[in-house]
């Protein structure tokens, strides 16, 4: 059935900037350059400024950003095949899987119920000889980070990577580790996706990888091409991961953009919380500061196991949904071998959160209109 609330057309995300897409797609065709150059050298300016780093480096994707930055730390003889990378056990499954890949043991960490980010509570009780870092993931777009992370991270040495595949443009309320507030600064290297459902999304394809660390931001230039340093010399066993001039001119066009559309999701994020009023629906925490939280999601739970019955109705009634994730990665088949302790919340999550429109394509009306329509629902 067409919905008269979709989750997400991805037309509504880009018609704002088709024109000047249009331009920028045919200044790359123009251009005779297809890898690399000048179009993505700007884009990697562009979002160093824009996340305080010194070097950005784009790449094919989200997972191969955090492939590449612990592919670069095994390169650099910081982490070895074995060493444990604690995470978040509520994530994507691609935070999980760039660690298995570099040849590390993911250790999973429950999260808090309230944020459901990282319970960093835990964390230290998680820590071995063989912990070489922490991967703290900004899940739905809010930050995760405090104190005790840092803290934490700061007296056992450990390296500290963002997933920053849904939070552009966010902010912490708690200083990083060198003094930053920006996502993608606080720790020593942070991965974004720009995968078109994002907040800064592509037409295709992107990812980045961004540092103040000059020799991580060299390795894993040189591991995005085949482990180069120069033309056929090749110093590393390494992949073919760049990121596409004509990615990098679309999210040229959007990336100035970043601070409007977080603005636009707070506003519809706000709607929400203020009309939806369950008794047995939970709606997320607001932000403490307009940025601490940029809306990549608006994440409800549906308690008393009536999150899926809530999901047919609403369908019913025009409005389209989604989970995320109604799997966890250590319940997938792929890590039915993986150890890990009780994951309560991380469960628990997974039985109740359910996702409403929050694009560009759903106005601060559709969301107050879509809140009433859960509000006058019997379950």
């Amino acid at each position: 059935m067409s919905m008269k609330y979709p989750f997400l057309d991805l037309k509504d995300v880009n018609l704002p900037y088709m024109e000047e897409m249009i331009e920028a797609a045919t200044r790359v065709i123009r251009s005779g350059r297809y890898i690399g150059g000048e179009e993505v050298e700007r884009f990697e300016h562009s979002l160093a400024e824009l996340t305080s780093t010194r070097y950005a480096v784009g790449v094919s994707n989200g997972l191969d950003a955090l492939r590449l930055i612990l592919k670069s730390y095994v390169e650099l003889g910081v982490m070895n095949a074995g060493d444990e990378v604690i995470v978040p056990a509520n994530t994507y499954i691609a935070s999980v899987l760039a660690i298995s890949d570099a040849g590390l043991k993911p250790v999973l960490v429950d999260v808090d119920i309230r944020t459901m980010n990282i319970d960093t509570s835990l964390i230290e009780a998680a820590i071995t000889s063989k912990t070489k870092a922490i991967m703290t993931v900004h899940l739905y777009g809010r930050v995760a980070w405090d104190e005790t992370l840092a803290d934490v991270a700061r007296r056992h040495g450990l390296k500290v990577i963002e997933d920053c595949a849904q939070a552009i443009g966010a902010r912490s309320t708690t200083a990083g580790l060198n003094g930053s507030v920006q996502a993608g600064s606080l720790g020593d290297a942070a991965a974004f996706s720009f995968y078109p459902t994002k907040n800064v999304g592509a037409l295709g394809d992107a990812g980045a990888v961004v540092t103040n660390d000059e020799t991580l931001a060299r390795t894993v230039k040189a591991l995005t091409n085949y482990g180069s340093d120069r033309r056929y010399h090749n110093i590393y066993c390494g992949y073919n991961c760049r990121l596409d001039p004509i990615q990098a001119a679309m999210l040229s066009v959007k990336l100035p953009h970043t601070d409007e559309e977080n603005a636009d999701r707070f506003a519809r994020a706000l709607a929400y919380s203020r009309t939806i009023s369950r008794q047995d629906i939970v709606t997320p925490l607001l932000s403490r500061s307009v940025n601490d939280n940029v809306w990549h999601q608006y994440v409800i739970r549906v308690l008393d196991g009536k999150r899926d019955l809530l999901q047919q109705r609403l369908a019913s009634a025009g409005v389209g949904t989604d989970i995320h994730y109604a799997t966890p990665p250590h319940r997938q088949p792929c890590y039915a071998g993986l150890p890990h302790g009780p994951l309560p919340v991380t469960e628990r999550l997974a039985e109740e959160i359910l996702s409403l429109p929050i694009g560009p394509g759903t106005s601060v009306k559709d969301a107050a209109e879509i809140a009433e329509i859960i509000n006058g629902i019997e379950l």
